[in-house]
């Protein structure tokens, strides 16, 4: 996680992907609080942004147009990231989509994960 910006744990249900990610959580946070983050700045608290992308609607997700209104509403994915984004502490800030993997939502995640690291909508905006 020092080299690349971005880490998927993939793996069958109940195989420990998010009990992994919960123990590291947990362990960059008791380091931090033992002051082990002086001498180490990768051993910084962690907050997390944990959401099910299966369990919403793609608009839901990323953001979609009302078709009443024809404003712009974020959506989980979108509010997650610029909350992170615009968080200015040291901590680490994890986004993390716990649920199956599925092609039409994690496409929309290439720009991500990319060098790019930018979250690109469907409004022209991006979040990076």
């Amino acid at each position: 996680m020092i080299v690349r910006h971005g880490v998927m744990l993939v793996g069958p249900t109940g195989g420990g992907k998010t009990t992994v990610y919960t123990i590291l959580s947990d362990t960059l946070d008791t380091l931090w609080q033992a002051g082990h983050g002086k001498h180490n700045p990768f051993y910084l608290p962690v907050k997390t942004y944990v959401l099910n992308p299966k369990s919403v609607t793609m608009g839901e997700l990323y953001g979609e147009v009302n078709i009443l209104t024809l404003e712009w509403r974020d959506g989980l994915m979108a509010l997650s990231v610029r909350a992170a984004c615009n968080d200015t502490s040291d901590d680490h800030k994890w986004i993390v989509s716990d649920g199956p993997v599925d092609a039409l939502w994690i496409e929309n995640m290439n720009t991500v994960l990319d060098d790019n690291k930018m979250l690109c909508l469907a409004t022209a905006n991006a979040s990076n």
